[in-house]
């Protein structure tokens, strides 16, 4: 009596992945630097709109003892680097980032928060570019509401 086999031999599992990795090895390489930019201007408009929330957030669980509040402050001048959160009665930076040298961002250079969560200093907008992609951060002032979109 001869019995079916319903498994794969390991030489035929070997070859099965020697085929993917080739075609791994093909594939990656033409995906091209472009790609990568166009990703990192996505996760730079991304990171500083999550700073800009943590700065509010900050701003607002310390209200009983800050009363001057937080903020964003970008580094660099023209073309901002990179951004620090700074509390504003101390002058202490909590946090500190910089922003990949492919990516470009200009716009409001700060974004302060008072203990009610509001920006002080009116609306501001970011404009973050890479790699063909736009993306155009907005802080409302009255709520301090953060928006990314891209454009």
């Amino acid at each position: 009596m001869k019995k079916n086999a319903k498994a794969f031999t390991l030489a035929e599992m070997l070859i099965v992945v020697l085929i993917i990795s080739a075609f791994t090895f093909i594939a990656v390489p033409r995906m091209g630097m472009a790609t990568i930019f166009r990703g990192k201007s996505e996760i730079a408009a991304n990171q500083i709109a999550s700073a800009i929330r943590l700065c509010r957030t900050l701003a607002i669980d310390n209200a009983a003892v800050n009363k001057q509040g937080y903020s964003l402050n970008m580094t660099g001048s023209g073309q901002y680097s990179g951004f620090q959160i700074v509390n504003l009665q101390t002058n202490q930076i909590v946090k500190s980032e910089t922003i990949p040298t492919s990516v470009s961002c200009k716009g409001t250079g700060n974004f302060r928060f008072n203990p009610l969560g509001s920006r002080t200093d009116g609306n501001g907008i970011l404009m973050v570019t890479g790699g063909g992609k736009n993306y155009k951060l907005s802080v409302i002032s009255s709520t301090g509401m953060v928006r990314c979109e891209k454009n």
